[in-house]
């Protein structure tokens, strides 16, 4: 997603075209299939019936898509989620499921051979082969949320650790989910030699995050410990700012790469989607998983800084969980809950009053209206805590 933009063009309005429409209804983003993600919750909770949940769901599970489009943030693994989601701790939805899981491991394993069919051709990719949206690191997090235990799942982080290693021969020595692209997946002038994205939704965050949240569990293949130390240490390479108080671009063009000189002035928006936030939380799950203390001090404060700079703040002009302060309170709720740095809980409360200040919006999905406001309250009225477990859709953790 370009953090320009609130819209992703595969997510877009679709008219009246009935096929059109039927896909949005399955948007984990913006249709039914978000919208039902806060229902859900309060049902689990005890709040509410399941009477509205089970309508929504039952709206957007016809027509499935299940091609190579499909991906945990549209079609078939988008319902599954959210009906993955309402079955937690419960017995709902079990043949459905059952369906879903043998059509999404199908669908997975196809990715994951053309994946690396493309890597062995020497090819770059396109960031919807790899990322959480659209990618492989989304259907990763499904697959973890299913069956951790899923031969599958393994198969999907063996691609992600290939992912970050250059491609042979490469002169520059691009890491592996660098693509020729710009972040919307276009070819301006303004990108000459595509990009290295740092963001949590289309680029390494949710690579680094998915594998962490694996590793924590006891998931771990070949060579994962080292992919994300690597990870982290380019991360550490472009770190901008202080010790104190760091922050990171949202993304590396050819030219920086080859100089060696960032030229994003200073941290945007503090966002889930590509700021601070979204890379403070993805590095604090791998301090977690690798044990490293120093990293863990280093996110930490690097959320703290951002937290406490009003000019950052100034810049949430929205409730959405993707880059609004929706995203902003729940990625603090959970980087609170593991810290091992102090000063979280002063600033919860005002974060919890920024998002009861912006102004509500016809959008009523999950990703930038409604639904996701809904969620990240409820959810920080019970310190962080989930019962459905919507958030990992996001690599919250």
């Amino acid at each position: 997603m370009n953090p320009s933009t609130t819209t992703d063009p595969e997510l877009s309005t679709p008219g009246h075209d009935p096929a059109a429409r039927a896909l949005r209804a399955q948007s984990l983003a913006h249709g039914a299939v978000g919208t039902a993600l806060p229902h859900i919750e309060r049902a689990h909770r005890g709040l509410t019936s399941w009477d509205d949940a089970h309508a929504l769901l039952a709206s957007c599970a016809k027509d499935l898509l299940v091609g190579e489009d499909a991906s945990l943030y549209v079609g078939a693994p988008a319902v599954a989620f959210a009906l993955h989601s309402a079955a937690r701790g419960t017995g709902r939805y079990s043949g459905a499921l059952h369906a879903l899981d043998s059509q999404i491991t199908q669908l997975t394993r196809q990715r994951i051979h053309a994946a690396h069919a493309r890597i062995d051709h020497g090819d770059r990719p396109r960031v919807a082969e790899f990322d959480l949206f659209y990618g492989l690191t989304g259907l990763g997090s499904y697959l973890y949320s299913r069956d951790p235990a899923a031969p599958v799942l393994r198969e999907v982080l063996t691609y992600l650790v290939r992912l970050t290693l250059p491609l042979d021969g490469d002169p520059d020595q691009l890491p592996g989910w660098w693509t020729e692209l710009d972040p919307s997946g276009r070819r301006p002038a303004e990108f000459p030699g595509g990009h290295g994205n740092l963001g949590m939704a289309h680029g390494v965050g949710g690579i680094l995050s998915l594998l962490a949240i694996g590793a924590r569990a006891g998931v771990i293949v070949d060579d994962q410990i080292t992919a994300m130390k690597r990870i982290c240490d380019w991360l550490d390479h472009w770190r901008q700012g202080s010790e104190t108080n760091p922050w990171w671009p949202q993304w590396i063009t050819l030219a920086e790469h080859r100089t060696g000189t960032v030229t994003q002035p200073g941290p945007l928006r503090p966002s889930w989607c590509y700021g601070t936030p979204g890379l403070a939380r993805a590095q604090q799950l791998a301090a977690l998983a690798l044990g490293d203390t120093d990293r863990q001090h280093l996110a930490e404060h690097a959320l703290l800084a951002c937290l406490s700079d009003p000019d950052q703040l100034g810049r949430i002009r929205d409730a959405g969980i993707c880059h609004g302060a929706a995203g902003l309170l729940h990625t603090t709720h959970r980087v609170a809950r593991d810290a091992i740095v102090t000063g979280f809980d002063a600033h919860l409360s005002s974060l919890r009053t920024l998002l009861l200040k912006q102004p509500p919006t016809d959008d009523d999905g999950f990703l930038d209206g409604e639904a996701g406001r809904a969620l990240a309250l409820q959810t920080a009225q019970t310190p962080g805590t989930t019962v459905s477990g919507w958030d990992a859709c996001l690599l919250s953790g």
